[in-house]
């Protein structure tokens, strides 16, 4: 067994490689491998430009774009890949973000649609528990009893 001076979990060398869903887990920019997945089954990755799916490999210099719900995308350089799980601090080290740069034009823009989208109300699907307790507070208030 070959002893490395440096002891990193992370490989960059050109023939490391890694299933994109499973990289972009590790890497920390998914909390579960199910998201991860699910982003790639959403087509909100890209690899070098293409839709890739989950069991895309991907290596030390490949360019991924994700998607975000929000309508942010933003590119990431792969600079290595682990193969377990890192803490948060190493994983920063697995890619390289660009964030890109708005211009004041667009983020007036976005400014614009952000004012004149309507908003959508608060309560999704089931109420939680906390605001169930707080629609209870306000039904109980108006309630004659």
């Amino acid at each position: 067994m070959s002893h490395h001076t440096h002891n990193s979990p992370i490989l960059t060398d050109a023939d490391a490689e890694q299933r994109l869903d499973k990289w972009l887990h590790i890497s920390c920019l998914f909390k579960t491998r199910s998201q991860a997945t699910r982003a790639c089954e959403q087509r909100r990755i890209k690899v070098n430009g293409e839709t890739a799916k989950a069991a895309k490999t991907i290596k030390p210099g490949d360019e991924l774009t994700i998607r975000y719900p929000n309508g942010r995308y933003v590119n990431f350089d792969v600079l290595g890949v682990a193969h377990k799980n890192l803490p948060k601090k190493l994983a920063r080290d697995l890619f390289n973000m660009h964030t890109q740069e708005l211009s004041d034009k667009d983020i007036e823009l976005l400014q614009l649609l952000k004012e004149t989208s309507p908003t959508r109300p608060k309560y999704k699907g089931r109420p939680t528990k906390k605001e169930r307790r707080e629609l209870e507070k306000v039904h109980n208030k108006y309630r004659d009893d």
